[in-house]
């Protein structure tokens, strides 16, 4: 007789919205076509030239670079919401084409979860390869909880497509109904300061001033689906730094959760990324250290790459299975050094 298969921890995933769930940004008033110009804009890869003329090195989108010495457009010349319409882009244009086209919305437009573009056409509102994933994981008999995390303003427009759908009015997505996963519509914030994370949605009042863990505690505790929006200024005036970032907490002696952030704007360069990791120095403590991207890449942290988000419907599934592989090693090698100090 086999040995009963152990379970598996619980999944807290925090996604982002734009340019990760959503390809639109309403802050900024850009459609899908826009949004994915911006997206290419940094998986594009060149160098200036001995005049100063931009060089492509890569004719491939990629999130990392191709070879040594190769930097983003993005980097040199921001997001340009027309990119792919300029000279400099024009490598990119089918590509762009190829991609808008698989997002369009097929047959009549519906008014929860297509969107309205560029040239009248309509897209998905979100990504299909979300609801996918939650198929899954529901079939799969994981227990997950869904936190969307934005710096943005469409957390209420969101909240209700994904209410909608677990009632099962996609009509892509029928079986959703089938998922007892509750959607809290309240939309929440996440305030930074110096001396402390302040988190607040209706009634609930979370801050870190004494305890450490309590907003570890309360994002382990949370389910079924909820959205948070995070504090833009604090990233900006930290010069869009992790010092500034989304703050995330991981404890690598907790084996009963796994957090998972994914975001198109998460970068190994810890001076240009959105996440703020925190991890937790020891077991059961409330002190937690600041750890390097580079710690957590593929492990807690995916940097969404918005093109096979849009192309391969089990794209998400993929990156937290990834993760999942990851951290197993990630969590053996703490416990090994814990081992060690003590």
């Amino acid at each position: 007789m086999s040995a009963p298969r152990p379970a598996r921890r619980k999944l807290v995933l925090h996604l982002d919205l734009n340019n990760t769930l959503a390809v639109l940004d309403s802050a900024t008033g850009q459609g899908p076509g826009a949004a994915l110009n911006g997206f290419l804009c940094g998986a594009s890869w060149g160098a200036p030239g001995p005049a100063g003329e931009w060089q492509w090195l890569s004719d491939s989108p990629s999130l990392l670079p191709p070879c040594p010495g190769a930097v983003n457009f993005y980097s040199q010349y921001g997001r340009d919401a027309t990119f792919t319409d300029t000279a400099v882009g024009r490598p990119f244009r089918s590509l762009h084409a190829q991609h808008l086209q698989l997002l369009e919305w097929q047959g009549q437009p519906h008014k929860v979860f297509s969107v309205q573009g560029e040239r009248a056409k309509h897209y998905h509102l979100i990504l299909p390869s979300f609801f996918h994933l939650l198929e899954t994981l529901h079939r799969e008999g994981r227990h997950f909880a869904v936190i969307f995390r934005t710096f943005g303003t469409d957390l209420p427009r969101i909240l209700h497509a994904v209410h909608c759908a677990l009632e099962g009015q996609h009509p892509q997505f029928p079986a959703l109904r089938d998922l007892s996963l509750p959607v809290e519509l309240t939309v929440g914030r996440i305030r930074c300061s110096r001396r402390e994370v302040v988190l607040s949605r209706g009634p609930e009042h979370v801050s870190t001033r004494d305890d450490g863990r309590k907003l570890y505690s309360y994002f382990s505790s949370l389910q079924g689906l909820g959205g948070f929006q995070d504090h833009f200024d604090w990233w900006a005036r930290n010069q869009f730094s992790c010092r500034g970032g989304k703050p995330l907490w991981i404890d690598p002696h907790d084996s009963s959760v796994h957090h998972i952030c994914i975001d198109d704007n998460i970068r190994l360069n810890d001076s240009d990324t959105i996440i703020c990791p925190q991890v937790f120095s020891g077991r059961g403590g409330s002190c937690a250290r600041p750890a390097p991207t580079s710690e957590l890449y593929d492990v807690c942290l995916v940097q969404t790459n918005l093109l096979e988000a849009i192309a391969d419907e089990s794209y998400f599934l993929r990156c937290v299975r990834r993760c999942e592989e990851n951290y197993e090693r990630y969590l053996a090698s703490a416990e090994s050094q814990l081992r060690d100090a003590e």
